[in-house]
């Protein structure tokens, strides 16, 4: 047995996104309106702040206007409002037509919001609470989660580092810390590796749809001074997905000349052979988005997951010694593609709860569902209740049918319809054979305005300790080779954003399925869309992974 230290506080927070620094705020602005002292940790795997986040982002400040009502003089890094809104429909590659604002459904339209990095205002998030007392630990991974002899969960122990491949230790080993607290606070983001078994082992999806998922690739480039237009916001459908795969991209006009890039496509498609990546890249060339980037640099890439469920999908939100908050549970909502600003209320909420168990005299473990009755009581609810039909009626209608419906529901009923749709079919479970589907030419990337995936993931600053255990793990290693390619061409080699997965030939003109676990950007992809369900993502040695400064 490994001897550990032990580290005791109030609360532990797993995550130091803004759903977790959020939660660590509110605690602290309570305790000390209360007069009490109450411990705080945030662990987070990332280098450091900041690191791992990935968002578009568009942000609606409602949370941080509750959270710092100050934050403008407190320096929050909001400084583009958004000044208009362009949606684009893509009929080919070549023709685009302007939607009229009229015509798009409420929930996409922005006045009000900002044009942020979310790396930048978690990294001012993270400077609050830490003045305020909170102990911030950036570069340990929360490996698994610490449970008593009843079952209840009482903290986390981070990963160890310097175990090498082999499972051996290695000159550098230190053992992972134990982090026990009264309660702890799960805020990953989407698909956390320790959700994903908090919500087996108390069986929280028991009463609520499956999740669904997309995937959000994402470009920063600097671009001609004469081209850029500060706060417009850029949306587009159509081209180059199919009338049968929900997918769209977006330009956003940040500060000093740059602009946000990217692209989501729902991870519900059908056809292996799709290749998110190369959509993405394919999406650029079109004159409607070239015009723009043409004569510019990219100087990032990121890639991530995004829940896309909403209310619908939401787990029951708390167990014995914890909760889980923000993308952890998937509070995103989709009609407006955000979920920052729900995220950074749940994690408010959650604090509340916590600080008004303890203060009442609590000494922790307890299942504290005042929290999830805080969030049906908030404006979270309210919102991703007139939004829960966004998702499941693109899943029973398709792109073209679901969109008028998306209209009628939002902008004629408010999102108050008299039903509920539902769509319980899992996204992986969506995909075709490959005998059954077409395979799709993608143009060679011209290193101008398309690129190709080695020099995208140099850009995102990925790194890991090569000598380590890998972290994409596999429930049986012979499902790739021996089932997933025969039947569906192993979409692991295309799905991926960051070329962690190959099928190489050996010596012997074998296939074998390689894992680059060192490009791994975090994103959880793999996780969600393998059709066998046999990748397992776990937490590499923390520190690791992409090194996102201004995404």
């Amino acid at each position: 047995m490994v001897e550990r230290e032990v580290m005791e506080f109030d609360v532990v927070i797993v995550g130091a996104g803004p759903a977790g620094l959020s939660c660590a705020c509110r605690i602290l602005q309570m305790a000390e309106q209360a007069g009490q002292e109450i411990e705080v940790c945030v662990v987070e795997k990332g280098s450091e702040l900041g690191a791992h986040s990935l968002s578009g982002a568009i942000f609606e400040p409602t949370a941080l206007n509750e959270l710092f009502p100050d934050w403008k003089e407190r320096g929050a890094p909001l400084n583009v409002p958004v000044s208009h809104d362009e949606m684009y429909f893509l009929l080919s590659e070549q023709r685009s037509v302007l939607t009229p604002n009229a015509l798009l459904p409420k929930p996409m339209h922005n006045e009000g919001n900002y044009v942020i990095s979310l790396g930048q205002l978690v990294r001012w998030l993270g400077d609050q609470a830490e003045a305020m007392g909170a102990n911030i630990f950036p570069g340990y991974a929360a490996a698994d989660v610490i449970y008593d002899d009843k079952g209840t969960v009482c903290g986390v122990v981070t990963g160890d580092m310097g175990v090498s491949k082999k499972g051996e230790p290695k000159d550098s080993y230190t053992p992972g810390v134990e982090l026990r607290a009264k309660y702890t606070v799960f805020a990953e983001g989407c698909r956390g590796h320790l959700g994903k078994r908090l919500m087996q082992q108390f069986d929280l999806r028991s009463d609520c749809d499956v999740q669904h998922y997309g995937i959000g690739l994402k470009e920063i480039w600097e671009i001609d001074p004469a081209k850029h237009k500060p706060g417009l916001v850029v949306h587009t459908a159509g081209w180059p997905m199919d009338t049968r795969t929900e997918g769209g991209g977006f330009l956003y006009h940040w500060e000093d000349n740059k602009v946000l890039c990217g692209y989501i496509i729902a991870l519900d498609y059908k056809n292996p052979y799709l290749f998110p990546f190369k959509e993405f890249q394919r999406w650029k060339t079109h004159p409607a988005i070239r015009e723009t980037l043409e004569g510019g640099k990219r100087i990032s890439y990121g890639a991530r997951a995004v829940n896309k469920g909403g209310l619908n999908s939401l787990p029951k939100l708390t167990f014995p010694g914890g909760m889980m908050v923000g993308c952890e549970a998937g509070f995103l909502n989709p009609a407006k593609i955000k979920g920052n600003h729900t995220a950074m209320k749940t994690g408010m909420l959650a604090g509340e709860a916590i600080v008004e168990a303890l203060t009442a005299g609590d000494t922790g473990g307890q299942d504290l569902v005042s929290y999830e009755e805080k969030v049906k009581n908030s404006w979270v609810w309210e919102e991703l209740y007139k939004s829960r039909n966004w998702t499941p009626a693109l899943h029973k209608f398709g792109v073209l049918m679901g969109a008028p419906f998306q209209f009628i529901d939002q902008n004629i009923a408010g999102g108050k319809l008299p039903f509920t749709l539902h769509a319980n079919t899992a996204d992986y479970a969506e995909l075709k054979m490959a005998s059954d589907s077409k395979p799709i030419d993608y143009p060679k990337p011209d290193g101008v305005i398309s690129f190709d995936l080695p020099s995208s993931v140099y850009l995102s600053g990925t790194n890991h300790e090569e000598d380590q255990p890998v972290h994409l793990t596999l429930k049986d290693p012979e499902v790739p080779i021996g089932q997933n390619l025969p039947v569906y061409d192993e979409p692991a080699q295309r799905y991926c954003p960051a070329g962690v997965y190959e099928v190489v030939k050996d010596d012997d003109g074998k296939p074998r399925f390689q894992i680059n676990a060192q490009n791994c950007v975090h994103c959880k992809t793999c996780d969600i869309k393998d059709p066998a369900q046999n990748i397992n993502w776990v937490t590499p040695e923390g520190g690791g992974g992409p090194n996102y400064m201004i995404m």
